[in-house]
C-alpha cells in the first residue's frame, strides 16, 4: 500500500495496531481514515485499507471505533460488513453511520428499523434521502421521535398510505400532526384530516401553506364537514390525485348527492366525473362517456348506476348542461369568470334543488367580489 504508507509514517499504523494508549489509538485511526478517505487508491491499496478498517472496527476502545464512524461516516468507502458492524456497534459509533453512511442498502435500514432502539432509528429518520419503502418501515416499526423526525424531514419521502397511518399510530401526539403538517407537500387527503386535529397554529400553517381556506378550517372545526370539502376540492384541484381524492371521500362515506351537487354547482367536472364513476363502479373514461352523452339517456343512465337520489336528477341534468353550454374566453380571471357564470346560470335553473343547497351556494357568491345583488334578490324572492 505505497501511496497510503507514502502519506501516513510507519509509525501512525503502529499506533493504530499497537497504540500504548487508547488516545494514541484514536488519533491515528482518525488520521488513516482521513488519508484513505481523501487519496486514490489503486485495487491493492484499497484492500489493505478494508483490513485497517475492519482491524479499528474491532478495536476494544469505543474512542477508536467512533473515530472510523465519524471519520468516514459519509464514505463510500466503508466495507459493507464493516457499516454492519459499527450499525451494530453501541449508540455513538453506530449513530453517525445510519445518518450518513451511503453504504446502506434501503433493505439494510428497513431491517434495522425493525430491531432497532429509538436512537438508531432517529439516525435513520435524518438522512439526506428516505424513499418510501424505508419512511413506510418507519411508521410500522419507529418509536415516535422516529417517526415524527422523518415527518419533519422534508427529504424523506412519504405514500399517502403512509401519512395517514402515522396519524392514527400517533392521534394523541401535538408534536407529530405538527412536523406532518408542517411538510412542504401534503395530499389533500392528509391536509383535511389534520386540520380538524391540530392547534390554532398549526392550523394557521396549513390554510397559509397547503391552500385551506380560513372558512374551511372553521366549517371543519365546527363539522361542516361536506362543505368544507368542496372548499378544499376548489383550492386543491390544479395538483390533486382526483381520483385517489375520491377514493378517500369514498371510503370515509362523503360521496354524498349534496357533495357532487354542490361540486357540479362550482363547475368541478372533474371531481363530478370521477365521484360518480366510483360510486357506479364503472370505469372513468365509460363515465364520461355517459356524462357528456349529446342524447338524453346516457347521464339518466350513470346517474341511477351511482344510486343518487331520483328526485335531485333534474338538477344535476341542469348543472351539466350549464356546464356545456359555457366556454373559457382566455380572460386572466378566466376560471374565476368562469366558476360564476356556472353558478349563476345553475342557481337560476327551475329545479327542485333543495333549499340548504340553495343557501349554501348562494353563500359561496357572495363572497365573491363580483357577484351580482339582484339574483340574490330574485332568488330569496323565489323562495
Amino acid at each position: 500500500m505505497s501511496t497510503t504508507r507514502a502519506a501516513l509514517t510507519q509509525g501512525d499504523i503502529l499506533s493504530l495496531m499497537r497504540g500504548a494508549t487508547v488516545d494514541e489509538r484514536a488519533a491515528a485511526a482518525h488520521k488513516l481514515c482521513r488519508r484513505i478517505d481523501e487519496m486514490v487508491l489503486t485495487e491493492e491499496d484499497r484492500a489493505i485499507a478494508y483490513e485497517i478498517l475492519r482491524v479499528m472496527a474491532s478495536d476494544a476502545a469505543e474512542l477508536v471505533r467512533r473515530a472510523l464512524a465519524v471519520t468516514l461516516k459519509a464514505s463510500p468507502l466503508v466495507p459493507h460488513d464493516v457499516a454492519l458492524k459499527l450499525a451494530r456497534d453501541v449508540e455513538s459509533v453506530a449513530a453517525p453511520m445510519l445518518s450518513f453512511s451511503p453504504v446502506f442498502t434501503d433493505e439494510d435500514l428497513i431491517e434495522i428499523i425493525r430491531y432497532a432502539g429509538p436512537v438508531r432509528q432517529i439516525a435513520i429518520a435524518t438522512r439526506v434521502s428516505l424513499p418510501e419503502t424505508v419512511t413506510a418501515a418507519l411508521v410500522e416499526h419507529g418509536a415516535e421521535a422516529a417517526v415524527r423526525t422523518a415527518c419533519a424531514n422534508d427529504n424523506a419521502t412519504f405514500s399517502e398510505d403512509s401519512l395517514q397511518k402515522a396519524i392514527s399510530r400517533f392521534a394523541n401526539s401535538q408534536q407529530l400532526l405538527a412536523s406532518v403538517a408542517y411538510r412542504q407537500a401534503l395530499p389533500p387527503s392528509v391536509s383535511e384530516r389534520l386540520v380538524n386535529m391540530v392547534s390554532d397554529q398549526v392550523r394557521d400553517h396549513l390554510i397559509n401553506h397547503h391552500a385551506l381556506p380560513p372558512e374551511t378550517a372553521l366549517q371543519i372545526a365546527v363539522g361542516a364537514r361536506e362543505r368544507a370539502t368542496i372548499d378544499l376540492v376548489d383550492q386543491a384541484g390544479r395538483a390533486t390525485d382526483m381520483e385517489r381524492f375520491v377514493e378517500h371521500l369514498q371510503v370515509e362515506e362523503r360521496l354524498t348527492a349534496s357533495l357532487l351537487l354542490r361540486a357540479l354547482a362550482h363547475g368541478h367536472m372533474t371531481f363530478f366525473e370521477w365521484a360518480v364513476a366510483g360510486l357506479a363502479k364503472v370505469p372513468h373514461h365509460r363515465t364520461w362517456l355517459m356524462i357528456h352523452d349529446a342524447g338524453p339517456l346516457g347521464l339518466r343512465a350513470i346517474y341511477e348506476r351511482a344510486g343518487l337520489p331520483v328526485r335531485l336528477f333534474t338538477a344535476f341534468r341542469a348543472g351539466v348542461d350549464a356546464f356545456h353550454s359555457m366556454e373559457y374566453d382566455g380572460g386572466a380571471r378566466d376560471q374565476q369568470r368562469f366558476q360564476e357564470r356556472m353558478l349563476e346560470r345553475f342557481l337560476t335553473q327551475a329545479t327542485p334543488t333543495p333549499r340548504e343547497d340553495l343557501d349554501y351556494l348562494l353563500e359561496k357568491m357572495d363572497r365573491r367580489p363580483e357577484s351580482p345583488k339582484k339574483l340574490s334578490r330574485k332568488l330569496v324572492k323565489a323562495g
